[in-house]
């Protein structure tokens, strides 16, 4: 969500600094600022907006706006509306701070500062923290170990980015809960809530662990864990397949819609051959995997959807019981995980916060000893996360970089790993027979393919955006696995058009919904030729019935055909267990369309945050 970047090297940090705030703008914010340390004097510039309101303002002000140690902040407003006085940094006396994430205990910790005589500007939960270490540093006279006496009086999840005025050879960056990664340079160190901010800089990163605190000079980084220097390990990351640049394309999601077809070439290599699974596939895991009786899937969002299709595959292909669940709602219950469970965190960034303490509270739970033959498997297209780092599998994506909120490319290489992991399961279990198995993995290989020729349709589906023009609402409908596509589809619709738009399973129809349907309501429905075909088609009728205008994406041979008050876009034909996968590209593609031409502002919708590391 709020994206955290600093620097101090020996050189003018300040166009490092705004260019990695740029280079975090896909994670969602309301406003940006910046701290500089300049001949032992803070210099702050904060703004609401956009990071070229920022980027302005310090160019009117470059005579101050020059030093070599500094932080900058966009900001995602939790605590205190988006404006000039609750952006970041923060400041109290001669120490900044920047901050990512919630400190739980906020209003109590404030008191405690307003009774020592700390007046607050803003209503943020991190104006108590800069003014805990500023207290901290009045006994210590050590920006370290000041920050060091306030961390464990903070509850929740952060992190922090820390200088002090009278100490310009030195940043201080604290990591709990929330992301955070050193840039390590020649005679230069970084911090950032996201590598991708200090590609331009360097491609040598520290990962920091839960509860490490790092203190950066332009030589020397220290990480102290418990108060004690340990060694973290500094890992060179191949640059070259993290490409930000959105090339010829308008948006950053057109770019990722297009990049698909690739990006889902690239999954199935890691896992089959012609015909057959790649014998190092997972082999690592072979005998745990055998074990597995029940599958159980943790996530939020568009990756809670490509969990819930998975769920028809495992059951259908493997026979095994599989649960998914949101995570957020998960964690607050008191669920029942099985013995020889496989747990599945699924996150496009794996820093999902609700996701990750999902994970954790299983795992409190594994640790009483309340579970026994627990596996747990993150899926995720950033390898260097907390999630992967925090489960016992790691089955990755190879989605590359994804800077549109709405996900596109993470979401159809995450069915596209799920089904190559229920392949795997079935194929240890012996439940899938080899010839099923070869008939699947023949039908993969042509994916690729048939995302091209329906990403070729995007002139055509652009054409069915202007029925949209004036609308307020939609209705998706999908039955058996694309029920969870028509999910996918009103998700998007809803976060980048800002039209309302829910997904139904096309059977409840007459459970509700068809309440709401006139000839003012758009009903979008994705209708494969499957097993379901014959009664999507009744669902139609009863739309078309009440004088609903019916959008129907299809394949020729299922026999539908356009007539009044019925739209009809032929998609290529796919087998019936990967049709999901396929169908996916063109509600992503009339969602894009429709937000484009409502003027909304596709890659950093309204409210929105591309990685949710808050809960």
């Amino acid at each position: 969500m709020c994206g955290i970047v600093g620097a101090i090297a020996q050189r003018n940090i300040v166009e490092i600094l705004l260019e990695g705030l740029k280079r975090l703008e896909y994670r969602g914010y309301d406003s940006a600022g910046l701290s500089i340390i300049r001949d032992n004097q803070l210099y702050r510039e904060r703004q609401v907006g956009k990071v070229k309101a920022l980027v302005d303002a310090v160019n009117i002000n470059s005579d101050c706006f020059h030093g070599k140690t500094g932080i900058a902040h966009t900001r995602w407003a939790t605590h205190g509306e988006p404006a000039q006085h609750n952006a970041h940094p923060h400041v109290s006396g001669k120490i900044s701070v920047v901050h990512n994430g919630i400190v739980e205990n906020f209003a109590q910790l404030k008191q405690q500062m307003i009774d020592e005589g700390y007046q607050f500007t803003s209503e943020t939960d991190t104006e108590v923290v800069v003014h805990l270490i500023h207290h901290a540093y009045q006994t210590t006279q050590d920006l370290l170990k000041a920050v060091e006496l306030v961390v464990p009086k903070l509850h929740g999840a952060f992190a922090l980015g820390v200088i002090h005025a009278d100490h310009p050879d030195e940043l201080i960056t604290v990591r709990l809960g929330s992301p955070l990664v050193i840039g390590v340079g020649i005679g230069e160190n970084f911090i950032a809530s996201d590598q991708l901010a200090l590609l331009p800089v360097t491609n040598r990163f520290i990962y920091l662990e839960e509860g490490d605190i790092a203190r950066l000079t332009c030589d020397h980084v220290e990480v102290f864990a418990d108060g004690k220097l340990v060694n973290r390990a500094i890992k060179e990351l191949d640059a070259q397949h993290h490409n930000a640049d959105k090339g010829e394309f308008k948006h950053y999601m057109l770019k990722e819609i297009y990049e698909q077809p690739d990006a889902v070439s690239r999954t199935l290599d890691m896992g089959i051959t012609t015909t057959s699974l790649k014998p190092e596939f997972l082999d690592t895991y072979n005998e745990k995997l055998k074990q597995v009786r029940h599958v159980q899937i943790l996530a939020c969002g568009t990756s809670y959807h490509s969990g819930l299709v998975a769920k028809y595959w495992f059951e259908q292909l493997t026979r095994l019981p599989c649960s998914v669940e949101i995570a957020s709602e998960f964690r607050y219950r008191y669920p029942v995980v099985c013995d020889d469970t496989l747990l599945i965190c699924i996150s496009q960034s794996g820093e999902t916060a609700d996701t990750l303490s999902a994970l954790r509270a299983v795992q409190k739970m594994q640790n009483d000893n309340d579970i026994q033959g627990l596996q747990t498997l993150a899926l995720c297209n950033v390898p260097t996360s907390s999630m992967v780092r925090e489960t016992d599998i790691y089955l990755p994506t190879q989605a590359g970089v994804e800077i549109g909120v709405a996900s596109t490319k993470a979401f159809t290489t995450q069915l596209v790993a799920l089904m190559l992991l229920v392949l795997k399961v079935g194929s240890l279990k012996q439940r899938i027979e080899g010839s099923v198995e070869n008939h699947i993995i023949r039908q993969m290989h042509k994916l690729s393919g048939q995302l091209y020729q329906t990403i070729n349709l995007d002139k055509t589906i652009k054409r069915w955006a202007e029925f949209f023009e004036g609308k307020t609402s939609t209705i998706f409908l999908g039955r058996n696995s694309q029920f969870p596509i028509a999910l996918e589809g009103a998700l998007k619709l809803k976060e980048i058009s800002y039209i309302h738009a829910e997904g139904y399973a096309a059977g409840e129809l007459k459970h509700g919904p068809l309440a709401l349907i006139d000839k003012e309501m758009p009903v979008i429905v994705l209708a494969p030729k499957d097993g379901m075909l014959d009664k999507l088609k009744a669902n139609m009728q009863e739309v078309h019935a009440r004088h609903g205008e019916l959008f129907v994406f299809t394949s020729e041979d299922a026999g539908i055909q356009e007539e009044t008050g019925i739209h009809v876009i032929y998609i290529p034909e796919a087998d019936e267990l990967l049709a999901p996968i396929v169908y996916s590209i063109p509600v992503q593609l009339l969602s894009y369309h429709i937000a484009v031409s409502r003027g909304t502002d596709v890659d950093q919708p309204r409210n929105l945050a591309k990685s949710v590391t808050v809960e």
